[in-house]
């Protein structure tokens, strides 16, 4: 009986815990979400150290940015809110769920590096039924000691309903609520692929 055989090859560009590597191919066999399944042959991958567990690679394919257990997309193109959480959960992902200080400094630095010279605002996934009623598109509980809002927003306009991280800002402060029919680039989330 042959026995399959499944490897990585993984290039260390540094040994820091922080550090980005490159994997450039990934087993089957491994904890892939939906999104990161089919025939993605570059990833990027995170080096995780655990405390006296030894260490693990938290990955992504190309074109997803990896940070802690997850993965990000960034998109070029713009559409409505729904839209924006129907293209996402197409990739087997959902537009993404701010839970950190960290995550949002992350996201903050991307979209400066990446995007802000092109004018682009980005949906996340924190929407309100009513003013003042907002919800994760994971249905996760809104914490209001976790939101970065814009000085003078949220607005609590009966029109703006959705929210985005909006591109001019000096600081982690970004989060603009505006129509949901308003043409946004969007940030998808899921959770990233462990080796």
């Amino acid at each position: 009986m042959e026995a399959e055989i499944t490897y990585a090859e993984v290039k260390f560009k540094n040994a820091s815990p922080t550090e980005e590597v490159e994997v450039t191919h990934v087993p089957q066999s491994c904890d892939k979400p939906a999104a990161l399944q089919g025939n993605h042959t570059e990833w990027h991958c995170i080096l995780a150290v655990h405390q006296g567990k030894g260490r693990d690679l938290k990955c992504c394919p190309e074109g997803w940015r990896p940070f802690q257990e997850s993965c990000y997309y960034f998109s070029d193109n713009q559409m409505p809110w729904d839209k924006s959480q129907q293209n996402c959960s197409g990739m087997g992902s959902q537009l993404v769920v701010i839970n950190t200080k960290a995550e949002q400094d992350f996201l903050y630095k991307e979209i400066q590096m990446k995007y802000q010279q092109k004018g682009k605002d980005f949906y996340i996934g924190l929407r309100a039924q009513k003013v003042g009623q907002w919800r994760w598109a994971d249905q996760t509980p809104y914490n209001e000691s976790a939101a970065f809002w814009r000085s003078g927003e949220p607005s609590n306009d009966p029109n703006e309903l959705c929210v985005v991280i909006h591109h001019k800002t000096e600081n982690l402060q970004n989060w603009n609520d505006v129509p949901c029919t308003t043409h946004s680039s969007r940030i998808c989330e899921t959770a990233a692929a462990t080796l």
